[in-house]
């Protein structure tokens, strides 16, 4: 019975983190082909002249749903089991595609985030902790070390699922609070990846450190 629920709420998870990947797409469609006044952009104007930004933002948008697909595959049991050189080629395609593109697009982004200082300093640390539990995953497997890459990998992982929690919460706090529209993003600029972190921590706390991972359960 405790096999059938737990393998129940990793498929729910799974349709959950799918669907919400779905919502995700559909705003990068909006960015293709090649387009600087929709959607997002409509508001950032003032900045989207520069070739930098352009760069930041673009490559941002356009490498996101690689880094949620490949990411998402480190943590299924049955996909490492049957697919192991596939589990690490898409290991690869996150680290080089978090290292190299979305964590250094992602701080340019953030010297230039809406609400002012206090989500700018928010969505560069974010940036900067992305890079730094990614590069710790990739350096701890590399040196066999396979118990703290798994840690640095949920750090990582939660870090990418900013992107989704983000939202979420900019959902629940316009419904239940109605704040002001920066104030809103103020807010949801530091819970997108706080909230996940601690999330992460419980799990490495509760599971990884017993030599036990619900993670590997998923599918």
């Amino acid at each position: 019975m405790k096999y059938i629920r737990t393998h129940f709420i990793a498929i729910f998870i799974a349709l959950v983190y799918v669907y919400f990947c779905y919502l995700m797409l559909g705003i990068v469609l909006q960015y293709i082909p090649y387009h600087t006044d929709v959607a997002f952009l409509k508001i950032k104007q003032d900045v989207i002249g520069m070739l930098h930004y352009r760069i930041a933002f673009f490559t941002h948008v356009y490498t996101s749903m690689l880094v949620m697909f490949a990411g998402f595959t480190q943590f299924n049991r049955s996909f490492l089991n049957h697919w192991p050189t596939l589990h690490r080629m898409a290991g690869w395609v996150y680290v080089v595609s978090v290292l190299l593109l979305v964590a250094p697009s992602g701080f340019v982004m953030g010297l230039y985030a809406n609400g002012g200082l206090s989500s700018q300093i928010s969505f560069c640390l974010l940036s900067v902790l992305w890079f730094y539990s990614t590069w710790q995953a990739l350096r701890c497997a590399m040196q066999k070390k396979i118990n703290a890459h798994r840690k640095w990998m949920i750090r990582s992982f939660a870090l990418t699922l900013s992107a989704i929690s983000l939202r979420a919460w900019k959902y629940i706090l316009v419904y239940l609070l109605h704040p002001a529209p920066m104030d809103t993003y103020r807010m949801v600029a530091w819970l997108s990846w706080v909230f996940n972190l601690i999330i992460a921590e419980i799990i490495i706390l509760k599971y990884i450190n017993h030599e036990k991972n619900p993670l590997h359960t998923l599918t």
